[in-house]
């Protein structure tokens, strides 16, 4: 397989996605607006994902946190649909990266689909960063962050991280410089989560 990777490029761009069910979606979110406007939300979120991922020049995966969905938005030229595994979110991102990494590609590079302020130009400056440093961490005002970008596999960055919470992007940097990897902090950005963070992103349902 990596003879038809070489060809375009050896980046591959991961994009975690949950299935638009009601009441199955941005459930923190439905507390404070009600299942049918989050599930309005997070659909504006998948839609605004796929606008701004079609333009970049590499491999995309789409993994869905449950079955793969043969006919949604993600049914569209260059993106491959995958299933997460794992026992929790770390297990889920850290496969995914291993199993592209397997597969011959050079640097890989995780998205999720609950950040509205993240741009094309934000994704391309951080797939050029990745190739000067071995990690690129997108942190989002939270705690967490809304990308990853590893030039190898790297198991250690996804154990014993205490996951949605407001530590998971402070322990990927301490656990970066306990193995002397090289990395870059692209710019600090808000995901939709909650009720609040509507009018930070410029939303309104």
């Amino acid at each position: 397989m990596m003879s038809n990777f070489n060809k375009v490029t050896r980046t591959a761009l991961i994009i975690f996605v949950r299935h638009p069910e009601l009441g199955k979606v941005k459930t923190r979110l439905a507390k404070g607006i009600g299942d049918e406007k989050a599930l309005a939300v997070y659909n504006l979120l998948l839609s605004h994902t796929q606008q701004i991922t079609i333009p970049i020049n590499c491999y995309k995966f789409i993994y869905y946190t449950d079955q793969v969905i043969e006919n949604d938005i993600w049914t569209f030229p260059g993106y491959t649909k995958r299933q997460q595994f794992g026992a929790d979110l770390g297990a889920r991102i850290s496969n995914s990266f291993k199993e592209l990494f397997d597969q011959g590609f050079k640097r890989v590079m995780i998205i999720g689909s609950d950040c509205y302020q993240l741009q094309t130009a934000i994704i391309e400056q951080a797939m050029a960063r990745l190739a000067v440093n071995d990690v690129v961490i997108g942190p989002t005002f939270d705690g967490g962050y809304y990308l990853l970008g590893l030039n190898r596999y790297v198991p250690e960055l996804f154990r014993d991280k205490a996951w949605s919470t407001d530590q998971v992007t402070k322990e990927t940097i301490a656990t970066v410089n306990q193995l002397e990897l090289t990395y870059s902090l692209m710019q600090k950005l808000h995901d939709v989560d909650e009720a609040a963070d509507l009018n930070l992103n410029g939303i309104d349902i």
